[in-house]
């Protein structure tokens, strides 16, 4: 089945495979403590260490995901040459370890704000080592044909967590503290290890192992002769560079707008987390994957964000954050599903971390900017600039489509250019 077939797969299809259905689970549970974590750190930066700084909130969330784009080129590389398997037991632990860190701190009344700013960069160092290996692992679990199907269920693991972990959060913070949130995050890492540990390598369908040398200019020089992909990541850069900040607009909202707590400020994040699982599960049976769909979806989350910034109240806000949700999750798990179908096999993890360096390493540019612009025009603003910049992206796109050959282009094939042999990117030059 090819990529583009209009046949529609059954939406839990790569459940029917033990180890995927191992690594979904596994990645459930930690997800919880994931967005249990942001929530609790979120609040201890601007409640507890500062008096409501949007720009130490800014600057903790770029510390997180700066070493995702400084790294990427060496973690992808690492992903290709290694089993992804061995790589995520590594990170995952390490994970593990600076969760607990900064759970004893805060539980043992000695956190200060240089101890975030440690551990959310330690925290990332692993991130950008694991999420490479994470994403081109699907491929490894599941046959060509459900790739799509296994990066959706994918993306509803993530975002069925958001909805139980914000709204758990708000509540433990509210009635314990920050400390057990936090705790719980640290924890959450050992279903992974334990998913992991109980899978049979007999039944992965490992990728071709990459050569070292030259691997990571071999990794750049085959990106640059995808103009196709280099599409996408341009519109995933805008999407999470300017658009994706709700950890600090939601933050900023919620205690300098509507003036709410901790249990109504994690809600935010479980609502918009309805409108994410509902484009995920839909994700999950889509095999057709056409550029419009990207295009029109990243427009409608740039409306949505121009209506969140005008919302008169916490109710109007809090029901618009689910189009959001919707409309965002849309274009990222079509955006992630196409670049994976359409690289070639033992090239997946260094094109998986460069887009996972671009899509996240476009957080250390934006959130500092977006922590700015909420200190000196005001929280609303944080909003509205992601809508502005999402609408220009899908303008200079569809002008760039329309110029190049219309909108025939893409419609992702598992296209390679004729011209292009794997074997030459593998060539030390």
């Amino acid at each position: 089945m090819s990529a583009t077939t209009a046949e529609r797969v059954p939406m839990f299809s790569s459940f029917g495979i033990r180890n995927y259905r191992l690594f979904w689970t596994g990645g459930f549970i930690s997800n919880i403590g994931t967005w249990m974590a942001r929530i609790a750190q979120d609040w201890l930066v601007l409640t507890v260490l500062t008096a409501n700084s949007a720009v130490a909130l800014g600057l903790t969330t770029a510390l997180q995901f700066l070493p995702v784009a400084v790294l990427a080129p060496y973690a992808g590389s690492l992903a290709d040459r290694f089993s992804k398997r061995k790589v995520l037991m590594v990170t995952q632990a390490a994970m593990a370890v600076t969760g607990l860190t900064l759970a004893g701190l805060v539980l043992g009344g000695v956190v200060q704000l240089w101890h975030v700013y440690l551990l959310a960069t330690l925290q990332g160092v692993a991130a950008a080592f694991d999420g490479p290996a994470r994403q081109a692992m699907a491929p490894e679990m599941v046959p060509e044909q459900l790739i799509p199907n296994a990066v959706g269920l994918n993306t509803t693991s993530f975002h069925a967590a958001r909805l139980v972990g914000p709204a758990v959060a708000g509540l433990s913070i509210a009635w314990w503290g920050v400390g057990p949130a936090l705790l719980f995050n640290g924890f959450s890492f050992i279903a992974v290890l334990v998913a992991l540990a109980m899978m049979n390598e007999a039944e992965l369908t490992p990728s071709p192992r990459a050569k070292a040398k030259g691997s990571i200019m071999a990794g750049l020089r085959y990106v640059k002769s995808r103009p196709d992909i280099m599409l996408l990541m341009f519109l995933v850069f805008m999407l999470g560079t300017f658009g994706l900040n709700f950890q600090i607009t939601n933050a900023l909202m919620a205690t300098s707008v509507f003036h709410v707590g901790a249990d109504s400020y994690g809600v935010l994040s479980s609502i918009m987390a309805c409108g994410s699982l509902a484009a995920g599960l839909i994700a999950a049976r889509r095999t057709e994957l056409r550029l419009r769909l990207i295009m029109a979806a990243l427009a409608a989350f740039a409306v949505s964000c121009l209506l969140l910034a005008v919302a008169p109240g916490y109710l109007w806000y809090a029901v618009l954050l689910v189009p959001a949700g919707f409309t965002s999750l849309t274009v990222m798990t079509a955006a992630n599903a196409s670049v994976q179908l359409s690289t070639t096999p033992v090239m997946r993890g260094r094109v998986m971390a460069l887009y996972q360096a671009i899509f996240l390493g476009g957080t250390p540019l934006g959130a500092p900017v977006i922590g700015w612009v909420g200190d000196v025009w005001g929280p609303r603003w944080t909003v509205a600039i992601g809508g502005i910049m999402c609408g220009l992206a899908v303008a200079v796109a569809v002008a760039y489509v329309v110029r190049q050959s219309g909108w025939d282009v893409m419609p992702w094939r598992n296209r390679r250019p004729d011209a292009v042999l794997v074997e030459d990117f593998e060539e030390a030059r």
